[in-house]
């Protein structure tokens, strides 16, 4: 496990206001992260709609774990992607910077609300996003 957690992504990530996972506390849910690609990209707008749509899952349902104290990396927690949907509203480069700005409006019933804003760096939406997860415990 060790392994496959340490090993080299193709995405660089930098919280902005990062947690300890194994000590988390009460907090409003809200999750901002810049991100990047590791390596230059191709040219083709496509390529990097794909390598985005990847990069919006991460910490996106953990988000509604923040007002409850709570993180993916306790025992038994067991957290999973119901839905995802996400809009492109204009050209960008993942080899650039982008912010990732997430919050959660709810999360109830073993179930995560979130949502997702990505910016360039001079501010403009690239990309908006929207997802529900499953956020339970499960007996061992």
């Amino acid at each position: 496990m060790r392994d496959r957690i340490l090993c080299e992504k193709p995405i660089e990530l930098r919280p902005v206001n990062p947690i300890n996972p194994f000590a988390p506390e009460k907090k409003k849910p809200v999750k901002c992260n810049w991100f990047k690609a590791i390596s230059r990209m191709p040219e083709d707008p496509a390529v990097h709609q794909y390598l985005l749509a990847y990069a919006s899952d991460f910490h996106l349902v953990s988000t509604s774990l923040y007002p409850h104290g709570h993180s993916f990396w306790e025992q038994n927690m067991q957290m999973a992607s119901l839905d995802h949907a996400i809009w492109f509203h204009r050209d960008f480069r993942m080899d650039d910077w982008l912010l990732y700005v997430m919050h959660s409006p709810n999360a109830s019933g073993a179930r995560g609300l979130n949502f997702g804003r990505f910016y360039t760096l001079d501010g403009k939406l690239v990309a908006s996003v929207a997802q529900e997860g499953l956020i339970r415990y499960y007996a061992s």
